[in-house]
């Protein structure tokens, strides 16, 4: 099947269209087509592993959509909140307070 023939996630096309093909071809494919889709790990325990590994790495843009995703997949607004504490004592203060913000901004755009 082609790229152009799979309907399946499109986050990296709409983020970058044509100027990286490889970065939408990783990010679309091989990341939300075939890892995402494992069967052995849940979406909704997948987002919380994303979730804990972007907060404990700063990585606060890339936290927003995963967030986000977080939510579609099934995890409640108030487990996010205890997730984002718990991290913290093991992310680093900074890393559970930027997160914490993010959430916040999420849960209000919502």
């Amino acid at each position: 099947m082609t790229d152009e023939q799979n309907t399946g996630w499109t986050g990296g096309q709409r983020a970058f269209g044509d100027f990286a093909p490889g970065m939408v071809h990783y990010t679309d494919r091989v990341l939300f087509d075939e890892v995402w889709q494992r069967p052995d790990l849940s979406k909704r325990d997948r987002s919380l592993i994303t979730v804990a590994a972007l907060t404990a790495m700063g990585k606060m843009d890339q936290l927003q959509f995963h967030l986000g995703f977080a939510r579609q997949n099934g995890v409640t607004d108030d487990e996010l909140k205890e997730s984002l504490l718990h991290l913290a004592f093991y992310s680093g203060w900074p890393n559970g307070m930027g997160a914490t913000a993010v959430l916040e901004n999420v849960i209000e755009e919502d």
